[in-house]
């Protein structure tokens, strides 16, 4: 199955396996087409990351809670293919926060969470993610900051 970048809205995937969300996709009521692209992701079977290169969007109630249910009741399939999810911050103080707040969501969804200063550090860390998982099955990763 190839995944066809036209048919996405939330996430650019024109750079599989590292799929950029979109944030000027999160509107209110985006959750429903979130997840419609997560389920094509996990179908189409190759280990992915998804990027969060702006961290500026806010997120409605509804699709935030719309979303944790989701990844809740999907994270084991989810795990599988999606090994981590990269926030890029360039400021250090920031990027700290960040990376404090990706460990809530490792422990609730249990997807790995990095935060990288540049997107092209979250380009290496994803190629780097996502070919540990084919060559070994298995994703092992050093911290990037």
């Amino acid at each position: 199955m190839n995944l066809d970048p036209q048919d996405f809205v939330v996430h650019d995937v024109s750079r599989f396996p590292m799929c950029v969300f979109r944030a000027s996709a999160a509107t209110p009521g985006y959750a429903l087409q979130w997840e419609k692209e997560i389920d094509a992701l996990m179908r189409h079977g190759a280990p992915f990351v998804v990027v969060y290169a702006s961290l500026e969007a806010g997120e409605s109630h509804d699709d935030r809670k719309h979303r944790a249910m989701w990844l809740k009741q999907n994270k084991t399939e989810l795990g599988v293919v999606c090994k981590a999810l990269i926030s890029v911050e360039p400021d250090p103080a920031r990027r700290a926060a960040v990376a404090d707040q990706g460990k809530t969501a490792v422990k609730a969804f249990g997807i790995p969470h990095e935060a990288v200063a540049t997107l092209d550090e979250a380009t290496a860390l994803a190629a780097r993610l996502t070919r540990m998982s084919d060559t070994t099955g298995v994703a092992t990763h050093a911290r990037q900051t």
